[in-house]
């Protein structure tokens, strides 16, 4: 793991596109901060702009980075999270204006997985997190599902967990403009 961390780091620090083991599906990721970057990974996925993309940060210190207002009561749902949670946040600072929607909103989730946790934290920045598909295909549920077309275009592919099969689906919550919190999918 050790050497796909170190390649994974140098390709997100040389304004790479990755494709990669998430704790979910397979992603397509990049710098979360570079809106040129971010512009790459919506031209592979064939994807609008207009629609969001996934940020994953590696604990809640960096997410309180680039959402300085969480209640307490989303503080604690994420300390006690057992499954993927993916929360749709307002008014996020400091990410790429291509990774906010149009209404200042932007989807972020912690991982629960090694590979991605530590790759975030040796980075230091926050990355994109979609799925490894052309937009408006299926999910691809595991590495040799991914299409030939993705993989061509991404310049980084992570050499790690390539046999295991998974269709887990993140919950997706959204705060409220009220401060509700609101599940999306369970």
């Amino acid at each position: 793991m050790k050497k796909e961390l170190s390649n994974s780091l140098q390709a997100l620090s040389a304004s790479k596109v990755l494709l990669y083991p998430t704790d979910t599906v397979w992603g397509i990721g990049c710098d979360a901060t570079s809106t040129k970057t971010v512009a790459k990974v919506f031209e592979i996925k064939q994807r609008s702009e207009s629609k969001s993309l996934i940020i994953l940060v590696d604990g809640i210190q960096m997410l309180q980075h680039y959402i300085p207002s969480i209640s307490e009561e989303l503080l604690n749902l994420l300390k006690n999270s057992k499954n993927p949670t993916t929360i749709i946040y307002n008014n996020p600072v400091g990410l790429a204006k291509n990774v906010v929607a149009s209404d200042n909103t932007v989807a972020i989730r912690i991982p629960q997985n090694d590979f991605c946790k530590q790759l975030i934290t040796a980075f230091g920045k926050p990355i994109v997190s979609t799925s490894a598909n052309i937009s408006g295909e299926n999910t691809p549920k595991s590495f040799k599902e991914i299409s030939q077309v993705v993989l061509d275009k991404v310049d980084y592919i992570v050499d790690l967990q390539r046999e295991v099969v998974s269709d887990k689906s993140s919950t997706i919550l959204k705060v409220a403009d009220n401060g509700e919190i609101i599940v999306l999918r369970a």
